[in-house]
Parts: C-alpha cells; sequence; structure tokens
C-alpha cells in the first residue's frame, strides 16, 4: 500500500500472546490463530471435497473490479466488500502479505475522516470478540520506507462478510476482523478505507463459500487504463495468453525462491545466490536487504545514490532516468516436472518518481530493509499472477493489456 508521502509498510505488530506477529509490508499483521479459528483448518471436510490435482482446468470464480490509486506513480490498487446485517461497503487493499481485515469503526471519529466507518450498532449480526490491540506500522501507504506516524488501534470483532459474491457463514474464518478505533495521521491520504489479506493458508475462505482455494490478480496501470482485477475461486483465462509458469511455496505463506537475479541480461556472483522473496501485493516496489540492492544497483548505474533524507531510499537524478536500461529478471524455482523461469521487471520501473523534498532526484524501485525481502506491484502490474492455495503455488503469463 502506498500513499504520497510514504512507502512499503511493515508492520512491526505489538499483539498479545495468542497471536505470532512477522514484519510485512503495508498494513501487515500475519496470525496463526485467533478466537474461533478451528486448530486444523487444513484438515476440514471441504479442503478434502474441493482440492483440485494440479492438472484439473483452471476454474472460472467470480470476478470483483480493482481502482488504480495512483499518486504520480502506481501505488496500490483496491476494490469493495462489505460486512454486516444490513451490508455495510467499504474498499480495501487486497493484500497477499497478511491475513486479517482491517477497517475503520465509528470509535474513529475524526481520526479516520475521509474513509467509511463500520457501526456495529446498525448490524444484527455484530460480535464483539472483547480483544484490543495497537499495530504499529513502519509506514502508512507509499514508495517510502520510513515512517513513524503509522499507527492503528484495534478492536477484534466478528461479522458477515462478503466479497465478489462470495459471504463467510457467521463464525467462519474470515468474519473476525480488527475494528481500527484510532489511527494516526498517516493514514489519511489512503483513498481506500482498510485492507484485507488473503494469505497462502486461506483455505477455508474459499472453501467455506463453496469454490477451490485460488485466485487470479490483474493490476492495469495508470497509462493503460488502472482497472485492475481480482477473481476469486478461479482465474480469468480472457486477462493472458502465455501458458502459466508456476514457482512453488517454500513456506506456508506466499514466499518462493529465486535461484538468480540478471540486470540488463548482466550477473554478478553476489547476484547467484538463492533467496526467498515474499510476494506480496500489499508492497508497491521491492524491498531487498541491502548487499543484495548493492549489487543490483551497480549493474544498472553508478550514479544510484543513498538518499539520506529518507533512510533505506535510493535515487538518481530525474534527468537521466530515460538513458538508462534497467531490466531485472528474476529466476524462479519450477513446479515438478517445469523448468525455473524468469520474471521480468522493465526500465519503465526504474523511478518510482520524484522525491518530495529532492524533485531533482528520483527515487529508484528498491528500497533497503533488513529482514524479509519483498517483490511487489513493479513485477505484478506486467503479468497475470495465480495465487494457487490448494495447491501451494504461485504462477504467471504476461498479461494481456
Amino acid at each position: 500500500m502506498i500513499p504520497a508521502v510514504s512507502a512499503v509498510l511493515l508492520a512491526l505488530a505489538a499483539a498479545p500472546a495468542v497471536f505470532a506477529t512477522a514484519p510485512h509490508s503495508d498494513l501487515k499483521l500475519a496470525l496463526s490463530s485467533i478466537p474461533g479459528r478451528p486448530a486444523a483448518r487444513r484438515a476440514r471436510i471441504h479442503a478434502a471435497n474441493l482440492a483440485r490435482r494440479a492438472t484439473d482446468p483452471l476454474p472460472t470464480g467470480t470476478s470483483e473490479p480493482l481502482v488504480d490509486y495512483f499518486n504520480g506513480t502506481d501505488l496500490q490498487w483496491y476494490g469493495e466488500i462489505s460486512i454486516g446485517t444490513p451490508p455495510q461497503n467499504f474498499t480495501v487493499v487486497f493484500d497477499t502479505g497478511s491475513s486479517t481485515i482491517e477497517v475503520p469503526g465509528m470509535a474513529c471519529g475524526e481520526a479516520c475522516v475521509g474513509h467509511r466507518q463500520f457501526d456495529p450498532s446498525a448490524s444484527s449480526s455484530f460480535k464483539d470478540l472483547q480483544i484490543s490491540d495497537t499495530l504499529n506500522f513502519g509506514t502508512c501507504v507509499g514508495v517510502d520506507p520510513v515512517d513513524d506516524n503509522c499507527e492503528l488501534w484495534v478492536s477484534l470483532v466478528a461479522d458477515t462478510f462478503t466479497v465478489a459474491n462470495f459471504t463467510s457463514p457467521e463464525g467462519a474464518l474470515y468474519s473476525h476482523f480488527w475494528l481500527i478505533t484510532n489511527q494516526t495521521s498517516g493514514f489519511l491520504p489512503d483513498p481506500f478505507d482498510g485492507i484485507m489479506g488473503i494469505g497462502a493458508d486461506a483455505n477455508d475462505f474459499f472453501h467455506d463459500a463453496g469454490y477451490p482455494a485460488i485466485f487470479g490478480m490483474l493490476f492495469v496501470p495508470e497509462n493503460e487504463g488502472g482497472a485492475g482485477e481480482l477473481t476469486l475461486g478461479g482465474v480469468d483465462t480472457t486477462k493472458f495468453n502465455a501458458p502459466l509458469l508456476y514457482s512453488p511455496l517454500v513456506v506456508n505463506d506466499w514466499f518462493l525462491l529465486s535461484t538468480g537475479i540478471f540486470v540488463n541480461g548482466q550477473t554478478t556472483s553476489s547476484l547467484q545466490n538463492n533467496n526467498t522473496f515474499l510476494f506480496d501485493s500489499g508492497t508497491s516496489n521491492l524491498v531487498l536487504n541491502e548487499p543484495l540492492a548493492l549489487a543490483i544497483y551497480s549493474l544498472i548505474s553508478p550514479d544510484i545514490v543513498a538518499n539520506a533524507d529518507e533512510p533505506g531510499t535510493y535515487g538518481i537524478a530525474c534527468d537521466l532516468i530515460s538513458t538508462l536500461p534497467a531490466a531485472i529478471d528474476i529466476t524462479l524455482a519450477g513446479i515438478p516436472g517445469q523448468d525455473a523461469f524468469n520474471l521480468t521487471i522493465p526500465s519503465s520501473e526504474l523511478s518510482s518518481g520524484p522525491f518530495k523534498n529532492k524533485p531533482e532526484l528520483c527515487q529508484t524501485l528498491i528500497n533497503v530493509s533488513d529482514g524479509l525481502m519483498f517483490v511487489g506491484l513493479s513485477l505484478f502490474k506486467h503479468y497475470y499472477s495465480v495465487w494457487d492455495i490448494d495447491n501451494q503455488r504461485l504462477g504467471f503469463a504476461p498479461n494481456g493489456f
């Protein structure tokens, strides 16, 4: 997620002991369990009845249109969900880097001005689970990596939930969500209300609705019209022409193994190592560790330098951008019977736009951070992506727009 003034959201969630947290990007919180979640969620009858073989034809599912948040560059795509009885509508980012839902509540008031706020008293199916927490984020929404003004006060609640004709029965996994009761001002620029996480363990959400656990995502950049699409329970095969290439998940999340990186067809020994990346639709660009980022930048231009005013960012004179080839190929491991393959981030993604405080300097697409490494929308908007939970794999084909 990306506001005009911030960057990749690293959620450093200070949660109670029942929650297992991990640093994620954008509005992120990874939960291993929440009250009411079945202990053996992967052994449910739904999974046994509906799990597909990897060779089965792709199902069609049901789709939700997405809107591009453009603020000088493509920042994030978002769509609609509804919660409660009768339904209350919200716009959210569909985020593969997290597994929970956060939307503003009425208690947020002026702190959430401009965002729709859920009214518990207007829903006959609302349940207050009596758990409160504070979530601290590295950034709010944007392409800048560090912001100290991104904090949410939240309460865990439950209600009916619908998206793209999926309806969760009361008490099901995804009827639990965080109600935002207060937030710092860093979130105010966001044109969307909240976030819906779709982690790689979301089997129940799909199976409870009677669909296979698979979804497709299309992100169309502003210069191509800006419309995107989320297809739940299936894939929109009209959005791509080439065969899908799959890479297996290496852990129970959207992590893939990369065996090498090339820049303009060149590489170095430091770029030919195994790395694990979280493929995250809630991250705008790339977040890598410093050695990897510097190795890539060294093959693009020696003029790319760190911006001390915004630690973790790098930039280059804006008037040099158009002269620089900067195609980045990420090699991914293939599934059994399929070779490794490359995904390409084209040179057009090199610049994330001018820095606000240094308009002559354009921010480059890789931010630096310790810990997990993320691949985000700089890559996704050039591919149709298939997130196959049942078969624990992630597929890509060049999009057809």
